[in-house]
């Protein structure tokens, strides 16, 4: 799938982002701006900081040094409400988090209930829309107990949809689940792909990235080593860390 990128607006600018926990230097220094609609996968080492990153994106994590914005929105500023962020930013994270006292069709509804102040109906109508889109609306009314890895990622998927975010973030998202069912993950994702949505991943799907993303980052030791599109970084990378890397996949 390629896509035309052209000037677009750009909806997530990251400048000079530094994270440190105690006098561990996670990120040193981080520049990076994604373009709407622009779909970024984030590769590298375990440890490398490239989870640490998306979760200061969404003020997950709260960065040391530099700035980060989203739609126009500073989420570095200690005034930036988190509200404000979870309009505008979905994440879906490698362990689900649902809850599990609540049913699938609750779980989606309880943030644009919360922070929307949307209407009960209009949210449940929202969320069986949602669950039509990612294949599983017969699962609207169990507990996530009673489904499959795969289906309490896509519910996690259509939970984060439902505040009708600008900017989709995904850590690992497959990375929990057995092998049979990465595929069905992966195909909703390349469906948001190709609705529009910006999105950054951060993967060991190599086969995902070079089909659906438009930029993949190396990321190691902080910071980001190369940045290219696909089939550039795949079968020319420029930098000997990212060859090492990319020799140890294929």
């Amino acid at each position: 799938m390629t896509k035309q990128m052209g000037t677009r607006p750009i909806i997530v600018e990251a400048q000079n982002v530094h994270k440190s926990f105690g006098d561990l230097e996670i990120l040193k220094g981080v520049n990076l701006e994604i373009q709407e609609k622009e779909v970024v996968v984030i590769c590298g080492p375990s440890g490398s900081g490239k989870s640490t990153f998306i979760r200061c994106i969404n003020g997950l994590e709260k960065i040391d040094a530099g700035s980060i914005t989203v739609g126009g929105l500073a989420i570095h500023d200690p005034q930036t409400k988190t509200t404000e962020i979870s309009k505008k930013i979905g994440m879906v994270f490698q362990d689900f988090n649902l809850f599990p006292h609540m049913t699938v069709l609750d779980n989606i509804t309880l943030a644009p209930r919360k922070v929307k102040k949307m209407p009960k109906e209009e949210a449940e109508e929202l969320a069986l829309t949602l669950l039509e889109q990612v294949g599983i609306r017969d699962q609207a009314h169990k507990y996530p107990r009673a489904t499959s890895g795969g289906q309490k990622q896509r519910v996690a998927i259509a939970r984060a949809l439902a505040m009708q975010p600008d900017l989709m973030l995904f850590d690992e998202p497959t990375s929990a689940l057995d092998p049979e069912m990465i595929a069905e993950v992966l195909d909703v994702m390349k469906n948001l792909a190709q609705e529009g949505m910006t999105m950054v991943v951060v993967t060991h799907e190599m086969a995902f990235a070079r089909e659906v993303a438009d930029t993949v980052i190396f990321f190691d030791d902080g910071n980001i080593v190369e940045k290219a599109p696909p089939e550039k970084l795949f079968t020319a990378p420029e930098q000997d860390r990212t060859k090492k890397f990319l020799a140890q996949i294929f």
